[in-house]
């Protein structure tokens, strides 16, 4: 089969369903590992105005050799620059330290509450108009908000970057962001290192000659969802982007999914004034 990743088309853009997710890399290793993953054949690189690495991620990206347009970039907004105008400066500040003209997709990190949605939006959506972005969406949007988001967005909401791996239902997110045409991206799509230790994903990889999170990963893109796993390991690099020269059945898929559990979230920052869904 192919070595050719998918895309999931969302919004305006076709965004590739495996990146390369850069949380918790910093100053030199950041800049390595984008180097290898780059490398390796990722053209999807995710990062965030809070990660503290968009200078190295943008020195990585310039290192490679690799035409711009042939990389997808995403990087986020954080909290505190929700407000119209900064949120532009803020967003202007990002493409000066990535060392780029535009970014494919800027996402707002979490909701907020003390700043009026239809405020970030609107400056949002202005940020599409000046061209510092391909597409918009956000990230840690639960169903009714990611809705909201969507009526008050000029532009399409390309997708909702939540955390999603197979201890974690989904199910009224997806059936919402489906309804509203946006794409779901998931983050610690191995659950922080959790799917390796267990007994149904092992022997589901056993049956294909791929390690448990290898099956998680292909999991995820059989259901149309984005993942950008992140590692610290070069190795890893490598092993999490080989997932597309096999397929899981049916059978495999729902036992996957059969994972979830209520107190499967592991990251959760979510505001006090929000809600995540039942499941």
């Amino acid at each position: 089969m192919s070595k050719l990743v998918p895309a999931v088309r969302s919004g305006d853009v076709l965004i590739p369903a495996l990146g390369f997710g850069t949380w918790q890399l910093e100053n030199e290793a950041a800049v390595t590992l984008v180097e290898k993953a780059l490398e390796v054949g990722y053209r999807h690189i995710d990062t965030a105005q809070i990660y503290g690495n968009e200078r190295e991620v943008g020195r990585a990206i310039k290192a490679s050799g690799i035409k711009r347009d042939e990389i997808f970039l995403t990087t986020k907004v954080w909290i505190d620059k929700f407000a119209d105008g900064d949120l532009q400066r803020s967003t202007e500040k990002s493409l000066e330290r990535l060392g780029v003209d535009h970014v494919d997709l800027l996402l707002l990190h979490w909701p907020k509450p003390e700043v009026p949605l239809v405020e970030t939006l609107k400056a949002l959506n202005e940020v599409r108009s000046r061209g510092w972005t391909r597409a918009i969406g956000v990230s840690n949007f639960p169903a009714a908000q990611l809705e909201e988001a969507a009526k008050l967005s000029e532009a399409p909401i390309a997708t909702d970057q939540v955390e999603y791996h197979p201890y974690l239902s989904l199910k009224t997110l997806k059936a919402k962001a489906e309804a509203l045409g946006v794409s779901i991206t998931a983050w610690s799509p191995l659950a922080q290192g959790k799917v390796g230790q267990d007994l149904t994903l092992i022997e589901i990889g056993r049956a294909h000659g791929k390690t448990p999170g290898q099956v998680t990963l292909r999991w995820l893109i059989q259901q149309g969802v984005i993942a950008i796993p992140r590692t610290s390991n070069p190795k890893r690099v490598e092993e999490n982007f080989d997932i597309l020269d096999f397929a899981l059945t049916d059978d495999e898929m729902t036992r996957i999914h059969g994972l979830a559990q209520p107190d499967g979230r592991l990251g959760d920052w979510l505001d006090k004034a929000y809600a995540w869904d039942a499941e």
